[in-house]
């Protein structure tokens, strides 16, 4: 069986206090808490601005060595400049993730694109042939981009086409482009408010342990909003039978 690795986009929200951490943590334990529950997270900090090498030493100093971060990369890459003449973003981007990649810490990099970005071959190839060393995968969130030579090209590169599950995004595939798998969950359709309810997470546990025969797995829940993603979380290890599950 292939690892799979199930965690939060994220860890500073405040609606997780009395939950997933006490009420008298300082918020600079949070993290170290969290990396007692998951052993990944996705970096979401870095899609909004620059990651600061200090803060991602503290990063690593206050996870074990087994913590992996998938990392997303930045707005001004894929909103902005849409994939366009980013060679030197790029390089910014990677800078400061350096304490990261030195202690073996960087997991996949995501890149997400905008809902309006069309299908774009050419952007697509370039920004392929640009791509660093590691892991990366791609979310689409435009039906053009679901069509056999777009995935085909992802294959050529060896990039994980990101699952993202939205109810409001049905066109989504669930085929394997690399030897590892990239899913993100952002709205659960059948709980409250955007919560995954125990029918879905019993379903994607199923659809997950298949994969895993084959594939590595990464899996983020992205609904933080009243605690729901750790707790959906959790309750996906413990239905994979990765580790007990508590309420906590």
């Amino acid at each position: 069986m292939k690892c799979v690795r199930i965690g939060c986009s994220g860890w500073m929200y405040d609606s997780w206090r009395g939950r997933l951490y006490p009420d008298r943590l300082a918020k600079r334990r949070w993290l170290e808490r969290y990396a007692e529950v998951f052993d990944t997270v996705e970096v979401n900090s870095t899609f909004y601005r620059l990651a600061r090498r200090e803060a991602v030493a503290g990063w690593i100093e206050h996870s074990p060595p087994e913590f992996l971060f998938a990392v997303k990369a930045s707005r001004y890459l894929t909103h902005i400049k849409r994939l366009l003449d980013i060679r030197d973003g790029i390089a910014r981007f990677y800078e400061p993730l350096e304490p990261m990649i030195e202690a073996g810490r960087l997991g996949p990099v995501l890149w997400q694109l905008p809902e309006n970005f069309h299908r774009d071959d050419a952007r697509l190839a370039g920004w392929l042939e640009l791509l660093p060393a590691g892991r990366h995968t791609i979310e689409f969130r435009h039906a053009s981009w679901f069509v056999p030579p777009v995935l085909d090209a992802l294959r050529a590169g060896g990039v994980a086409l990101t699952i993202g599950d939205h109810p409001s995004r049905p066109f989504q595939s669930y085929e394997a482009t690399a030897d590892w798998r990239f899913v993100r969950f952002h709205y659960g359709a059948r709980g409250r408010q955007g919560n995954y309810s125990a029918t879905e997470i019993a379903e994607w546990a199923e659809r997950i342990a298949g994969w895993r025969g084959r594939e590595e797995v990464y899996v983020y829940y992205n609904n933080d909003w009243n605690s729901y993603a750790p707790a959906n979380a959790r309750l996906l290890l413990r239905r994979l039978g990765e580790r007990p599950y508590t309420e906590a």
